[in-house]
């Protein structure tokens, strides 16, 4: 089974994904990892290379080519990824997942994570991100239509929401693979 978590910087992907793969004993793998190292071997921050990204579209068009062939070609896994969900939805039998996170809460959240951030910072980012989106593929990965769990963050321990998660799971009808 491939479970996507999906979602805005902030929103506890990757917290949230690497408790689900540790209980599901799945692996878990982070799309935000391949953008990160791309930005440092580039030399740049991860706003530089957001900025720097959205006049090169084949770094977002190899990466999300990247994680979905990595989808299709392995099982038991948790993909985090902004677009791993969308990507799924498309061409893979996989559990979707949402984590909305207000505005307020993912600048909280990412503020103490990387300290050498602001509220401005964060908010370019997010912007970038959409706009790139977009205008590379035509999509807005936030329509909940894409996902069959949505999972609102704000209020929520990581580990109650591998919780619901694993319960949305187990109550799925189980399809015949005909």
């Amino acid at each position: 089974m491939i479970i996507t978590i999906s979602g805005e910087s902030g929103s506890g992907k990757t917290t949230v994904g690497t408790l689900l793969a540790e209980k599901l004993n799945y692996k878990f793998f982070s799309g935000g990892y391949f953008f990160r190292k791309k930005a440092e071997e580039s030399g740049m921050n991860l706003i530089e290379f957001s900025s720097y990204a959205e006049s090169h579209p084949e770094i977002d068009r190899e990466q999300d080519k990247m994680i979905l062939n990595f989808m299709k070609t392995n099982d038991n896994m948790v993909m985090e990824s902004r677009l791993a969900g969308v990507l799924a939805s498309r061409d893979l039998k996989a559990i979707k997942i949402y984590l909305n996170t207000s505005l307020q809460v993912r600048i909280q959240r990412l503020m103490e994570r990387d300290r050498d951030t602001d509220e401005k910072r964060i908010i370019a980012r997010g912007r970038s991100e959409v706009m790139r989106y977009m205008e590379f593929y035509g999509l807005d990965y936030r329509v909940f239509s894409y996902y069959d769990y949505i999972i609102d963050t704000d209020n929520c321990l990581p580990e109650t929401i591998v919780d619901s998660v694993v319960d949305y799971i187990n109550r799925r009808p189980v399809k015949n693979k005909d």
